[in-house]
């Protein structure tokens, strides 16, 4: 759980390796059938429509942790933990007979087998959080022919429309260019389509992302906002990777990795000094993104640290509901 002095809290949930002989989604019934038991049937039938069993398994586990952070948080029953959508389609909890309350505010994300949730729940306070998490390496040969193929001002005019249009600009920049040559180790004199160069150029490109994904969806609006183009990070970078030991993974926390929390931020020519935003590294392939703001203060949410993220056990959540059932 979050600390007394930093109300944020942070949660980790790792996919990739539960429920091994589940080979297609439908084999989850099987080989989860107490995980899917606690969710709603709504839910459950979601989980079981993907495809894909890693997306069935990202799946399964946000809805966990959404309902698991609210019965913590507020100490109220599994059943109690009712989600409803606000105006803009995203999942929220509002207290009966509050007035539309939210008590705890949190927001999901999910990439490459790994479950992101950070929420608050502050009493009395107005607060937004977002979270991002992405993964360098999923689609790390897919990127590296494109930028091989066609180039990588064509790499970012494909996806120019995540970006402020300043952003775009500098993507394609001789000085991005110049400190991915730079970072990558291969020299200023190194091809720009040069393995090396082009990871380094992927590792900052998706550092941006994250950032963004983070900001945009503390707001609410997500990908709805109209002053997406407006939006530029002109100062950034990204973390560097975390070497996995013993199989596992490390998080860019204190003492391990690098955690960045200054970033220059516009928003129509505006500088953003109301949000508190951290990028980490997890692992060598993955980095998350967290978002905070205190709009009726923005000093309170300025002076909370963000730490790492708890890593968080399904089983756990399932024997807390099971044990609950049972009292």
């Amino acid at each position: 759980m979050a600390s007394s002095n930093t109300p944020v809290i942070q949660w980790l949930v790792d996919t990739r390796h539960l429920w091994p002989q589940a080979a297609k989604t439908k084999d989850l019934e099987q080989a989860a059938p107490r995980a899917l038991a606690i969710l709603t049937p709504e839910e459950r039938a979601g989980v079981l429509k993907y495809f894909f069993v890693r997306d069935a398994k990202m799946s399964l586990a946000s809805h966990l942790l959404k309902h698991y952070v609210l019965a913590r948080t507020l100490g109220i029953p599994w059943s109690a933990t009712k989600l409803t959508r606000d105006v803009n389609k995203k999942p929220v909890y509002v207290r009966d007979g509050d007035d539309g309350q939210q008590p705890c505010r949190f927001n999901v994300s999910h990439q490459a087998g790994l479950v992101a949730l950070v929420a608050s729940a502050v009493e009395k306070a107005d607060v937004d959080v977002g979270v991002d998490i992405v993964c360098v390496s999923e689609r790390r040969d897919r990127d590296l022919r494109m930028v091989r193929d066609e180039g990588w001002d064509y790499f970012v005019d494909m996806h120019s429309d995540v970006f402020g249009r300043g952003e775009t600009a500098y993507l394609k920049s001789r000085e991005f260019a110049a400190a991915a040559s730079a970072a990558s180790g291969a020299g200023m004199g190194a091809s720009t389509t040069s393995e090396k160069v082009a990871d380094a150029k992927l590792r900052r490109f998706y550092a941006l992302w994250c950032l963004r994904e983070a900001y945009v969806k503390m707001t609410g609006e997500a990908l709805l906002a109209p002053w997406l183009g407006d939006l530029n990070f002109v100062e950034f970078r990204a973390p560097e990777p975390v070497t996995a030991e013993g199989g596992g993974f490390q998080q860019g926390a204190d003492g391990t990795g690098e955690v960045i929390t200054s970033h220059e931020v516009m928003l129509d020519r505006r500088k953003v000094d109301d949000a508190n935003i951290c990028l980490r590294s997890l692992g060598p392939d993955y980095m998350l993104g967290t978002a905070v703001r205190t709009p009726k203060n923005k000093e309170v949410g300025l002076g909370w640290h963000l730490g790492a993220f708890e890593v968080v056990d399904v089983e756990t959540i399932v024997q807390f509901v099971e044990a609950e059932a049972s009292a």
